[in-house]
């Protein structure tokens, strides 16, 4: 195809590939854009072609992000390119000019231009909203309103109704509610004094949370004791209100002994025999001599809580005074006194089965009778007792006209599949559908977009496979890996030209990302060609590395880079704690953020610190509780591929410089993976053992003996850095 010949004057900006994408007529197209190479302008541009060349009426195309942050990013670059003054770009940049006037002029500018304005370009979310709003009313309450968590952008439209109440609030009323039930109180007590307390599902040698006296369990009133077969004894004379004492120290004649359980209003001793009971023969014969009421309970019992409970009942009956009390009245306020944080850990359980179940779109009985099949009690009794919590968070919120963000999208996929006329309307309106940063789909995004597609429609997606970092809250990168698979004679085009990052960076990323399985190749290359290598630092301790840092900052600003273009990135909020604190005391005000916070930005100079293995390290995989395992499973390799692009977008968010922060002796894996080629490494030697390196003092790269000026930097080597 000669592209020169086909594009209009307005095209000339763009390289090849971009040309090709803007062009093609395919109806699925997906535009595979590597990092930094432009795909924002790749979309824009082939939004202004559609309008300019095509003929195409705004109103006709629908563009689709994730943030609400890139959907202003979009309407300002639209603006800034019709705005011949170049007055809209000055105010955007001006730092004088706060969000919300900024906010006011984007609003001012977009209706300005009528072709801007008539342009739908949304997050999933809002545009889903704006649907239900207008066309909704037979499929739910078009007046419904938005509950979220406490987190608000009250700019978004998103929240010009929103509920008085939030998630979390919704499912701890309906908790308490639900422990009007005593029998579901005394049921969730016991879960929480299990697993969230005791933790007993843990192993003792692997916990520092066991108790050196042997007494691991909790019962309901608190007593702790040695089993869970005393301690479902315990419960039921609590579920019984029968008062019982836990190893009374106990002489009849010959010897102090323990008894398991004395009841005071029946005057009698109970003891519990399992293969780890010491013999009870000499306890007996006490017990005789004393003429003292004295039953034994066997472990073999315990195997049927029916039987158990029956011999329980069989013992005390007829036992107690005629007015003793049967039934316990008890409330949720003063049974979880003192846990109420452990309440609210599960009430955040709930939250997030909630969302998995709904953007995994599986039936809720469906969940509770996969979980009744596992094979671990405490994951039986979790769903037992989250399900129910469930199914009234969803009638609650039906019941209220409320919507959380995946009932946004569910709600409409409903109202396509079950309204035709409301499906017609949106497939002719939406005749070119463009979604930016394809690679976070999730399942529910995914059929909502097959479900607005015709023969007809032009499905254009970019993204890129090798930054698909949000698998933990439920995208899938198979819908960008297998695309051809999920959109019928789709085609793929391949951006791979790299605007932002020089060859080092781009090489090293390349690299790194080589290692991963379940990808689509690219062969990724750097358009700016610079001396600098990435530089990667290992200190001998955390402090060394704090030091290195803060040096090679002093003297970025002494060379006149501005504060705004020195970026430390790190995995996970708490690597950086020691770093912020050291900077502040030396009055060093730096750009920070996790890798997760960073997608999408770029900085001319770029620190990953952390970058150690193991534990709070990186890579850090999480392989969730088991209770999530039941909705969808967790795979390692997966999670390993998914962290190695998480290090790909720290890598390319760095324009000129990067540094990699590590520890002597505890490297990541990650570093291995970067050929020396690209890097300069460097440390503080423990002692003058090796042969002699000089290092540049300005950019700390590797020189020869013989340089005058670094070939890196260019800065002239006037007492050059000598490390041993």
């Amino acid at each position: 195809m000669n592209l020169e010949n086909t594009v209009n004057v307005n095209l000339t900006g763009l390289n090849d590939r971009q040309k090709e994408a803007v062009i093609s007529e395919d109806k699925r197209l997906l535009v595979l854009a590597g990092a930094g190479s432009g795909k924002t302008k790749t979309l824009l541009q082939k939004l202004k072609y559609l309008i300019e060349e095509k003929g195409v009426s705004p109103s006709n195309i629908l563009a689709i992000t994730f943030t609400k942050n890139a959907t202003n990013e979009m309407i300002d670059r639209l603006i800034i390119s019709a705005d011949a003054s170049g007055e809209y770009k000055k105010q955007l940049i001006d730092k004088r000019k706060n969000k919300e006037e900024k906010d006011k002029e984007r609003y001012v500018q977009q209706k300005k231009y009528k072709w801007i304005d008539g342009l739908t370009i949304k997050t999933f979310h809002s545009f889903c909203y704006a649907v239900l709003r207008n066309d909704g009313v037979n499929e739910f309450d078009n007046k419904f309103k938005i509950i979220g968590d406490e987190k608000r952008d009250e700019e978004d439209e998103l929240y010009k109704n929103v509920a008085p109440e939030t998630v979390f609030g919704v499912v701890h009323k309906l908790l308490i509610e639900q422990c009007e039930d005593t029998e579901y109180l005394l049921q969730l007590k016991r879960y929480i004094l299990d697993y969230i307390i005791d933790k007993i599902h843990i192993q003792k040698s692997d916990s520092k949370f066991w108790v050196t006296d042997g007494k691991y369990f909790t019962t309901l009133d608190g007593t702790k004791v040695r089993s869970k077969s005393e301690q479902f004894i315990a419960d039921w004379f609590y579920r019984h209100s029968i008062r019982y004492e836990y190893e009374p120290q106990l002489n009849v004649k010959d010897f102090t002994f323990k008894p398991d359980f004395y009841i005071p209003a029946a005057n009698m001793y109970i003891e519990h025999i399992s293969d780890k009971s010491y013999p009870t023969k000499s306890k007996e014969e006490q017990f005789k001599k004393g003429n003292l009421l004295f039953v034994k309970t066997f472990e073999s019992m315990t195997t049927d809580s029916a039987l158990f409970n029956k011999t329980l009942d069989d013992i005390m009956r007829n036992r107690l005074p005629s007015d003793y009390q049967k039934t316990i009245s008890i409330n949720f306020r003063e049974e979880f006194n003192g846990y109420h944080e452990d309440v609210k850990d599960f009430v955040r359980q709930i939250m997030r089965i909630t969302d998995m179940i709904k953007v995994e779109n599986i039936n809720v009985n469906t969940v509770l009778e996969n979980a009744r099949k596992d094979q671990h009690e405490r994951v039986r009794n979790f769903y037992e007792l989250a399900i129910p919590i469930v199914k009234k968070y969803i009638d609650y919120c039906i019941n209220k006209s409320y919507l959380d963000f995946n009932d946004l999208i569910s709600t409409n996929i409903s109202l396509l599949k079950n309204h035709a006329d409301i499906a017609n309307k949106y497939r002719e309106k939406c005749q070119y559908i463009l979604v930016d940063e394809f690679q976070d789909v999730n399942n529910l995004q995914v059929e909502l977009i097959k479900l607005l597609l015709t023969d007809n429609t032009q499905l254009f997606c970019v993204g890129d496979d090798w930054q698909s970092i949000y698998g933990f809250r439920g995208s899938n990168v198979n819908y960008i890996v297998d695309f051809e698979k999920h959109f019928i004679n789709a085609k793929i085009t391949k951006l791979n030209l790299n605007y932002r990052s020089t060859q080092n960076i781009v090489g090293a990323s390349n690299e790194v990302i080589k290692n991963n399985k379940f990808k689509i190749d690219k062969d990724v290359q750097a358009s700016k060609k610079s001396e600098h290598k990435i530089v990667v630092f290992a200190g001998n301790n955390e402090e060394e590395n704090i030091r290195f840092c803060l040096n090679r900052i002093k003297e970025l600003l002494k060379d006149g880079v501005d504060n705004d273009e020195i970026l430390f990135l790190y995995r996970r909020s708490k690597m950086y704690s020691p770093y912020f604190f050291k900077f502040k005391n030396e009055n060093i005000r730096i750009q920070h953020k996790t890798i997760h916070a960073a997608k999408g930005l770029e900085s001319k100079v770029v620190f990953i610190i952390g970058l150690t293995e193991g534990g709070g390290g990186f890579p850090d995989i999480w392989l969730e509780d088991r209770i999530f395992q039941v909705i969808k499973k967790a795979n390692r390799d997966l999670l390993m591929e998914e962290e190695r692009r998480l290090f790909y977008v720290a890598i390319t968010r760095a324009k000129d410089k990067l540094f990699l922060i590590t520890e002597k002796g505890n490297e990541s894996s990650f570093l291995k993976e970067i050929p020396e080629t690209f890097t300069v490494r460097t440390t503080n030697q423990i002692k003058s053992t090796v042969a002699e390196v000089i290092l540049c003092g300005n950019c700390q790269s590797q020189l020869e003996r013989l340089h005058i000026f670094c070939p890196y930097c260019g800065q002239k080597v006037k007492e050059p850095n000598t490390k041993l």
